[in-house]
């Protein structure tokens, strides 16, 4: 007989199994509910991080490839050359990408500003401009695409780039060449021997003239900062700032500020109070300004400014301590005489450097570099505007203002000169940052002003192998001018200046050193083959070129010379009225090798 005890075990266990059967029959007669047919959040919150990630991605750093096709788009109202598409592709990622922002004309040459992400572009050698033509019968040769619209009457033309050059906040500034004959202004670039393939096109940028424009833009404090061509060209005088605004954006959606001062090119407008609050807001805005016309019927009408400017990225942050001395100066072509002022004034006490290069197309921007490396404190700030020296120096001194307690502008052909003193000699190492540190807790001076003696070419017919200093030695008997040393603090608003000085705060004003404590040795007249160069271009405003018929007694120019670029008879001995070897003398006696005697700016031993 079957005890109790297993009994009830056997039936728990039929007990469970029944259980069990009941559970999977139940299971396989439910069915989902709609809801949780679709997918879960979490799901979904997975997916749409996961598509953000790429959307960023691709955005920030869009690929070469799909770029390239964009561009082409674009191009295919220019051409319906016809091409293998295989190897267009191939040559995607040799491509760069810029994108023109503006045109600006120039009496010598086209301005192209875009922007790109490719260094690639930066070599000028690999690169054309690309100009448009409506008259399909002409014969230009091989670098021509016929029949580039929809209509076949156009004609395409590439010509070589004249430079390229980095500009602010990664732009880069093309430089081409007035359009041929029959031809438009340049409307994109291309990379040479790829006539098919044009990137950049600037179909619907107007052509900006360089006589109307507002081409700089840079803050200082609460305030912007415009540099315009064509508004004012009074010299040492101010405008009336109420006729003047300030423009920031494009469009409709501009924001309009009143102008606080307005002299010569530059307009100094009160920053909108959402770009006070927060600056980042203005980094990269388009500025321009607009001035006021007579009533025509009773109405005041505002002319807008065309404008290329605009506002930087980068701020001109306070340093802790600032360098005691500086240096602003505005060149061209000046790669074969920068070292020896550079060198030098360093010696002298010179801390930092700020050149303005305006158009160069020697190898200024390596020599540069090479100082900079050097240790001697470069900056090379690109400067495209043609005779703007006085804005220039206005741009320079709000840069400096927050590195500098003092400014010292002048010409790379100028040299101070401490004459030698009787009772304590020549003055040593630092001579010039000792002199003006002396004035920087002054609560008056905020100029200091040296006189210049221009010399000529000392019998010379060639550059002197060891520089200016030493190898020209006959001068004019009387100083001309002066150029001044100043504190930007104590600068008007207004920034107005005529090259040789600024004009100050109320509260501050100038001193002139004397000419037994210091000189300006200006190597104005130099050989002529050296001379012969500023026929190309001044750089000051107000100053007319050498081949201009105006002003042919002042004495910025060359007595009795013209305006042609001949060699007048005997131009070696020109100039010379006084003997004079004592910045020679003291170079020798301080800066040559004590052995070889090679001077520090002899590159050739």
């Amino acid at each position: 007989m079957d005890s109790p005890e297993p009994r009830r075990k056997l039936k728990t266990f039929k007990l469970r199994d029944d259980v069990i059967s009941e559970h999977r029959r139940k299971l396989k007669t439910v069915k989902l509910s709609p809801l949780r047919q679709f997918p879960t959040v979490r799901s979904v919150f997975y997916f749409f991080c996961f598509f953000l990630f790429f959307f960023i991605i691709f955005r920030r750093h869009p690929t070469t490839s799909f770029q390239r096709v964009v561009e082409l788009s674009r191009f295919s109202k220019l051409s319906t050359y016809k091409f293998d598409s295989v190897r267009v592709l191939s040559k995607f990622n040799e491509l760069t990408q810029f994108k023109i922002e503006s045109r600006v004309s120039f009496p010598d040459h086209i301005l192209l500003i875009g922007t790109t992400i490719d260094a690639a572009v930066r070599n000028s050698n690999q690169f054309e401009c690309v100009y448009r033509s409506n008259f399909s019968n002409l014969d230009l040769g091989d670098d021509v695409i016929k029949g580039a619209n929809d209509d076949g009457d156009d004609v395409i033309k590439g010509m070589n780039v004249l430079s390229v050059d980095e500009y602010s906040d990664n732009r880069l500034l093309v430089r081409c060449a007035l359009p041929p004959v029959n031809f438009s202004a340049p409307v994109g670039i291309r990379r040479r021997g790829l006539t098919s393939l044009t990137v950049g096109l600037a179909d619907d940028k107007p052509l900006n003239t360089w006589e109307n424009l507002a081409y700089e833009a840079v803050l200082d404090g609460n305030t912007a900062v415009v540099f315009v061509k064509g508004i004012s060209h009074r010299q040492g005088k101010e405008s009336d700032p109420r006729q003047f605004r300030c423009h920031f954006g494009l469009g409709e959606y501009m924001i309009t500020s009143r102008a606080v001062t307005a002299a010569q090119e530059v307009v100094r407008c009160a920053l909108p109070r959402s770009m006070v609050m927060r600056p980042e807001k203005a980094r990269g805005v388009r500025t321009t300004v607009s001035f006021r016309m007579p009533r025509v019927h009773g109405r005041v009408n505002h002319v807008l400014v065309p404008s290329v400017a605009k506002i930087p990225g980068s701020v001109f942050s306070p340093k802790v301590k600032k360098h005691e001395l500086c240096v602003c100066t505005m060149l061209w072509n000046q790669a074969h005489s920068i070292r020896e002022w550079i060198t030098y004034h360093s010696w002298l006490g010179v801390e930092k450097w700020f050149v303005y290069d305006n158009n160069s197309d020697d190898e200024i921007k390596t020599v540069i570099e090479d100082l900079d490396f050097e240790g001697y404190n470069v900056s090379r700030h690109v400067w495209p505007w043609i005779k703007t020296q006085e804005a220039g120096f206005s741009h320079c001194a709000i840069r400096a203002q927050s590195e500098c307690n003092w400014v010292s502008f002048m010409d790379v052909d100028e040299f101070y000169y401490f004459p030698y003193n009787p009772v304590s000699g020549f003055p040593g190492q630092g001579s010039l940052r000792t002199l003006v540190s002396n004035f920087t807790t002054s609560s008056s001076i905020g100029e200091i002003r040296t006189s210049c003696h221009s010399f000529g070419p000392s019998g010379l017919t060639s550059r002197p192998k060891q520089g200016v200093t030493v190898g020209y030695t006959c001068r004019l008997q009387s100083p001309e001018r002066h150029k001044s040393i100043i504190r930007p603090d104590a600068l008007d608003t207004n920034l107005m200046n005529v090259v040789h000085h600024f004009h100050l705060r109320k509260g501050f004003t100038f001193i002139d050193l004397p000419q037994n404590t210091a000189i300006i040795n200006h190597y104005k007249y130099q050989v002529w083959e050296v001379f012969r160069a500023k026929f190309y271009r001044r750089v000051a405003t107000y100053v007319a070129d050498w081949k201009d018929n105006q002003n042919e007694g002042s004495r910025d120019r060359a007595p009795g010379l013209g305006t042609e670029p001949i060699e007048p008879p005997d131009w070696r001995l020109q100039f010379c009225e006084v003997w004079d070897t004592g910045l020679r003398d003291f170079v020798l006696a301080n800066l040559g090798d004590v052995t070889t005697g090679v001077l520090p700016w002899d590159r050739s031993m």
